[in-house]
């Protein structure tokens, strides 16, 4: 199972054990979500692979949306 987490316009993706694997970010070039990995020596499972690429697949299509956050 991964967590996403609203940090700005940026989705935290964490798994079980509370590891931040990386972010869910908008890429303005690729004009769409991508999933950026905290640390290059992180190795995904199977099942977080799938849960990023579902949870990429909702955003790119419109299907769900990353809130917006107010600082003021």
């Amino acid at each position: 199972m991964v967590l996403f987490f609203p940090i700005q316009q940026n989705l935290d993706c964490i798994n079980d054990s509370g590891l931040i694997l990386g972010k869910l970010k908008f890429d303005s070039s690729k004009s769409g979500y991508i999933f950026q990995a905290d640390n290059a020596s992180i190795m995904l499972s199977q099942s977080e692979q799938s849960a990023i690429d579902a949870k990429l697949t909702s955003l790119n299509l419109g299907d769900e949306g990353i809130g917006m956050q107010d600082d003021d």
